[in-house]
């Protein structure tokens, strides 16, 4: 392995011994060996870290301690990596083909963010996830890519880290101020992942949508949140009674001032 590899995986755990250790076969199977592997287990009780001990040498570095959560966790993961790119690759979460990161990386990508597609696996039954080939403020403000199904510039997160405030959205979060600050995605027409869609992130809608107002206050300037306050306090009301109605509007919305917020954010930067 080089000193500086070209990928650091980095894989969450928390008391999912069989998820864990399909993660870990997918990756040992891998054609493309210039990656470090980096496990950050949240103090597991469940036989985890014996799991991951007997995997040790495939380790860069691996803990099994408790956390403030799945981001703090995440962070940690950050600090111990040294790859050029950084993938999430949660346990329970597989790659699609043994040479799937193979595939990836026999070419140079000049962009900040690269993201591929996923099957979604929920109860036995995979869906597969395909995403937009021109990623914009308005495709990210009601979808989201798929976080273990991208991967990241090592040099991103010199300056910035996950929220951790955040409990389910701070992946969201993240790809919303990358954009916010016109880094360079670039989509790889390729199944990357098999995502388990029984995992926290997939779990409330209302903390998610709670959380993406969140973010608004913290990271969108105020003149641009206005109407998307409105939408939120009609959206708290109502969306027991017309959730696809509302979802919709308020993609609609987001889609009318897309290209106005870019040349604000392009100009802001000059």
């Amino acid at each position: 392995m080089k000193d500086t590899p070209t990928l650091s995986i980095i894989t969450v755990n928390l008391n999912n011994h069989d998820g864990l250790k399909r993660t870990i076969d997918s990756v040992i199977s891998q054609t493309f060996t210039d990656y470090e592997w980096i496990v950050i287990d949240g103090g597991s009780t469940d036989g985890s870290r014996e799991l991951i001990e007997q995997y040790q040498d495939y380790f860069s570095y691996w803990c099994s301690e408790s956390d403030k959560g799945i981001y703090n966790a995440m962070n940690k993961g950050i600090a111990h990596s040294n790859g050029k790119w950084l993938q999430f690759l949660n346990s329970g979460d597989w790659l699609y083909e043994n040479n799937t990161l193979e595939k990836v990386f026999n070419r140079k990508w000049e962009c900040d963010i690269v993201y591929g597609n996923m099957i979604w696996v929920k109860n036995g039954v995979k869906s597969p996830r395909t995403y937009t080939d021109k990623l914009r403020f308005s495709y990210l403000l009601v979808q989201t890519i798929n976080h273990q199904s991208s991967f990241y510039k090592r040099e991103l997160f010199d300056s910035t880290k996950y929220d951790e405030t955040f409990r389910i959205a701070s992946d969201w979060a993240m790809q919303m101020k990358l954009i916010l600050e016109n880094k360079r995605f670039e989509h790889i027409n390729q199944f990357i992942t098999f995502f388990d869609g029984s995992g926290i992130g997939s779990q409330s809608n209302e903390t998610v949508f709670h959380e993406k107002y969140l973010m608004f206050e913290k990271y969108v300037p105020y003149h641009l949140r206005e109407d998307l306050e409105y939408i939120q306090k009609w959206e708290f009301v109502e969306r027991r009674k017309s959730f696809r109605v509302l979802h919709n509007a308020f993609y609609m919305l987001c889609k009318f001032i897309d290209k106005p917020l870019h040349k604000i954010e392009v100009w802001r930067k000059k």
